[in-house]
């Protein structure tokens, strides 16, 4: 089996995972963790979202996480935003790029944002005519890709529909998002696999959840057929708004010790990001669901042994 040499791994907790926290992370430590996380390695990171305060209070200070950076070269910070005065917020913040979200399905869309699919990527187009000839990459994010709480499961053409007209307006970075863990290895390698095929000049990313334990395993398929992107968050933060039993992403530490295993170089140093997840852990208080932080690399789990047995 061939896998990709490199894997890139997107850090999204400081947005994703944040968002759903309903106790107020400092603005500091916020800093803090972005900080740490680019330090370990992570070339690109998903700082905050230009949101409305009213509907995420969470990331009201999304301006000043971006002043408080000690940016680092060769890292790309970004941020999302749900439309154009998001973006012209994020580029007035210093973003070095921005994600569009648009959902597959309608219910949820409309949910999530008050518009239908049409609408929201009408307002995707606006903010592309936007930012053509600003210093702003734009990625576009296709969610619930593989299932939805309210409509079911979504099929491949839907995504594959999704993903055209997303191109035909200009976009070449495109993450498929299982945003609340519906999807399973063989339905993530058929739909990668086509999209790959169908539209050979973007750069696909992945975004996985666990809920039901099927993140690493969805990672795995996904791999085999040649992806070599994918979003993870500290810890495991993160979850699902209107999706209670939804659990967070997969965790950076645990992919990046994945890879590691694999012989897949990812440039991340595990033990760094283990190390701001356990803060993380600390200022929660409660166990994250981070394999890797519960019980350790193999090196820390040999060492451990070891030390015990004299």
């Amino acid at each position: 089996m061939t896998y990709p040499a490199h894997v890139t791994i997107v850090e999204v907790g400081p947005r994703d995972g944040f968002q759903v926290e309903p106790v107020f992370i400092p603005t500091e430590f916020k800093i803090e963790v972005v900080n740490a996380v680019a330090r370990a390695g992570v070339a690109k990171i998903e700082t905050s979202s230009f949101v409305s305060p009213r509907f995420v209070p969470q990331l009201a200070d999304a301006a000043e996480v971006f002043a408080g950076l000690d940016r680092r070269p060769n890292t790309r910070y970004t941020a999302l935003v749900p439309n154009l005065k998001g973006a012209e917020r994020a580029l007035e913040a210093g973003a070095d790029g921005v994600r569009l979200v648009v959902t597959s399905t309608e219910t949820y869309n409309r949910k999530n944002v008050g518009m239908s699919v049409d609408e929201s990527l009408a307002v995707c187009r606006r903010i592309l005519e936007w930012v053509e000839g600003e210093p702003m990459a734009v990625e576009a994010v296709i969610a619930l890709a593989f299932g939805c709480p309210f409509e079911g499961p979504v099929g491949e053409d839907r995504v594959a529909e999704l993903a055209h007209r997303f191109v035909d307006m200009g976009v070449r970075e495109l993450s498929i998002a299982d945003s609340v863990g519906l999807g399973n290895p063989n339905r993530v390698a058929a739909t990668m696999t086509r999209l790959r095929t169908e539209l050979p000049e973007i750069a696909f990313s992945l975004h996985l959840h666990d809920t039901r334990g099927l993140g690493l395993a969805n990672v795995v398929a996904a791999l085999q057929v040649g992806i070599d992107t994918f979003d993870a968050s500290i810890g495991g933060l993160g979850g699902c708004p209107v999706f209670p039993n939804g659990a967070g992403n997969i965790a950076t530490e645990d992919l990046a010790n994945l890879c590691e295993e694999m012989g897949i170089s990812t440039g991340i140093d595990i033990e760094a990001v283990q190390a701001i997840s356990g803060k993380m852990q600390a200022f929660l208080q409660r166990q994250l669901p981070s394999r890797v932080l519960l019980a350790g690399t193999p090196g820390q789990l040999y060492a451990k042994i070891r030390k015990e047995s004299g």
